[in-house]
């Protein structure tokens, strides 16, 4: 199961940033700025905050096997509705549909990983899980690199990608019926309608539960709200994830910029982009073992400090373009922490609220998703890009600030345990 959502988290990531290799590209195909094509990355993200609560709650309630095989299913389609884009406004349109898959790939991912990973195994689990998403970030650099050095256009790299991702839509669909139900199905699970109507009326029609499941959410999450005031842990996970996912949005989006900046042809920048993920990827498998054998709040302090460093040291302009190898390292100083962020949230979750929690956390990297492309976008339109780059520097020290407060309340962390075992 673990190797069955880490391949997931790869095609949902892949499709997640389909279009950011792509930012000149497409600026230049429909007419429009780069902080316009930021915009279509953000509305994506926006999409994604809306449904992170919502597939929380099905994950949760109803069938977690039945999230994912939405993430896979609607992904796809997005991501091959990009590829066939006539204008801009079309664009918007795929990058929202494809805002709605790849919001119900975390909600689904961490609790199938939970359900299958004790509490020694976690961090590596999460690390796995976590390599398959940074591999997914570098694919469709690789691809629109190496489609581009054979003469093919944009469209192509984007149409292999949807093709990739629908074989693994199926395949995956076609393993998960054979996974025991007391992994893919919570406990007390319910049907769609009676999860999300009263009384559940089985019968309930298409509209009804539409009306219901919406209904529903937003009750659910006035009351998730109120109970979030007393888990600050939870809610620092979040703001965290908010901010280094800006940083990171940035870094994965508009380095092609930076080091064309430096005087490197456009195929080498994204082609050295995608080497950049892909040594990120590598550096999840590293932070999943030192989470579980050094703790997880060495790793995060020692992630955003590297942050901070190398993405000032990269928008000073004092490194020597024989030095620019050392942009191979800037995705690590975010990635190494991610599985030990996602342990701390393990942590201070109560077992039936894993799903809600993450989707939380969630929210606040799409979020971060959401307004860093088309903000930063916006700056390099009107600055420079290495302006955009200090302020990803300025990111790594918001970041170290509000780990070190979150890792300074063991109190509140040792309670949320506590409360967690007794459930």
């Amino acid at each position: 199961m673990v190797g069955l959502v880490s391949g997931s988290h790869l095609v949902n990531h892949a499709y997640l940033v389909v279009v950011a290799p792509l930012v000149v590209t497409l600026a230049d195909e429909f007419g429009v700025g780069i902080g316009a094509v930021g915009l279509a990355l953000g509305v994506q993200q926006a999409v994604v905050v809306a449904l992170q609560l919502p597939f929380g709650h099905l994950a949760d309630r109803v069938s977690r096997a039945l999230v994912l095989g939405v993430s896979l299913v609607v992904g796809t389609l997005g991501t091959a509705m990009t590829a066939l884009a006539p204008d801009y406004g079309w664009l918007l349109a795929a990058q929202a549909v494809v805002g709605v898959g790849v919001a119900a790939h975390h909600p689904a991912h961490y609790p199938l990983l939970a359900a299958v990973s004790d509490a020694g195994s976690r961090g590596r689990a999460y690390s796995v899980h976590g390599f398959g998403g940074a591999v997914g970030l570098a694919v469709p650099y690789a691809v629109v690199a190496g489609v581009t050095a054979a003469g093919g256009g944009w469209r192509t790299a984007v149409g292999l990608v949807a093709v990739g991702g629908g074989v693994y839509a199926l395949l995956a669909l076609a393993l998960v019926r054979g996974v025991p139900s007391a992994v893919t199905r919570p406990p007390g699970a319910t049907g769609v309608a009676e999860a999300v109507t009263p009384g559940g009326p089985s019968s309930a029609s298409p509209s009804g539960v539409v009306s219901a499941v919406l209904g529903s959410t937003f009750d659910r999450l006035g009351r998730g709200l109120d109970r979030l005031r007393g888990t600050p842990g939870i809610l620092a996970l979040a703001l965290l994830a908010f901010v280094t996912s800006a940083a990171a949005w940035c870094i994965r989006t508009y380095t092609p910029q930076l080091l064309g900046s430096y005087g490197l042809a456009p195929e080498t920048a994204t082609a050295a982009t995608s080497g950049m993920l892909v040594v990120g990827a590598c550096s999840i498998l590293v932070g999943g073992e030192l989470a579980d054998r050094v703790g997880a709040g060495r790793v995060i302090l020692g992630g955003y400090l590297g942050l901070v460093v190398l993405a000032a040291a990269l928008a000073s302009r004092v490194l020597p373009a024989a030095l620019l190898v050392l942009a191979l390292a800037l995705s690590t100083t975010v990635s190494v922490s991610r599985p030990a962020r996602s342990a701390l949230a393990d942590r201070l979750s109560a077992r039936a609220d894993l799903g809600k929690n993450f989707a939380l956390i969630t929210v606040g990297i799409s979020l971060g998703g959401a307004v860093a492309p088309p903000a930063f976008g916006w700056l390099i339109d009107a600055a420079s890009v290495e302006l955009a780059f200090w302020v990803v520097a300025c990111l790594g020290v918001g970041s170290l600030a509000v780990a070190g407060w979150l890792l300074s309340r063991p109190g509140q962390a040792t309670a949320t345990v506590a409360a967690a075992e007794g459930d």
